[in-house]
């Protein structure tokens, strides 16, 4: 599957015909090809591109290795792409075209610790009726002798963000190969400034 790795920009809106279109300004490419895998050496096909160098000064001993062995510079990103086989030694947003749809990958803001009203949208209890200093708590967790424990998987406090996120069904709005930029209609997951990753949609429009 086609794909290219990048930085989130921002949001801003574009006319188009007579309408404001929001869209996610994504920074993409160009992305060096740092591997390429073949059936007969690794047991599959795909495509391995790096986004943003890294001085060889920050970079470990397997990282210098694997980019020397391959003639590139340390990359901050690595990500691989299955049964794709790009022409040249690198990948630019040429690949996409305006009206086509995409599958972004990003990562979520991380939001830290977080109760079962904020990370799962529970109602809460009752403001008054008795209840006291469990407004925010999430109420029952379990049974009684049986069970006797808590089912895995139970909706409760925890982490919250700061996990990959894929949107399907993007819209591209434009390209502009001259600025290695990409506008997407609509929201993009992660903040600015955070890596993403574009590919082709394999189930079309959400």
């Amino acid at each position: 599957m086609r794909g290219i790795l990048g930085t989130k920009v921002g949001m801003t809106q574009v006319w188009r015909d007579d309408k404001l279109v929001p869209v996610t300004v994504v920074l993409a490419g160009p992305c060096p090809v740092v591997q390429r895998k073949t059936p007969e050496r690794d047991g599959y096909s795909a495509v391995q591109l790096g986004w943003v160098e890294k001085k060889e000064k920050r970079a470990n001993k397997p990282e210098l290795g694997h980019a020397k062995a391959h003639g590139v510079a340390p990359m901050r990103h690595l990500v691989e792409f299955r049964d794709y086989t790009p022409e040249g030694d690198a990948v630019t947003v040429e690949m996409f075209e305006a009206g086509q749809k995409l599958d972004v990958t990003g990562t979520s803001k991380g939001r830290g610790t977080a109760g079962v009203m904020k990370r799962w949208g529970f109602k809460g209890m009752p403001a008054t009726h008795g209840t006291k200093k469990k407004h925010r708590h999430p109420g029952s967790i379990g049974q009684r002798k049986f069970p006797g424990r808590v089912y895995k998987g139970k909706k409760m406090a925890g982490h919250f963000g700061a996990e990959a996120i894929t949107t399907l069904g993007l819209e591209v709005v434009e390209v502009r190969p001259d600025d290695n930029v990409i506008l997407i209609k609509g929201a993009v997951p992660g903040p600015n400034g955070g890596l993403v990753v574009l590919k082709d949609s394999k189930r079309g429009a959400r």
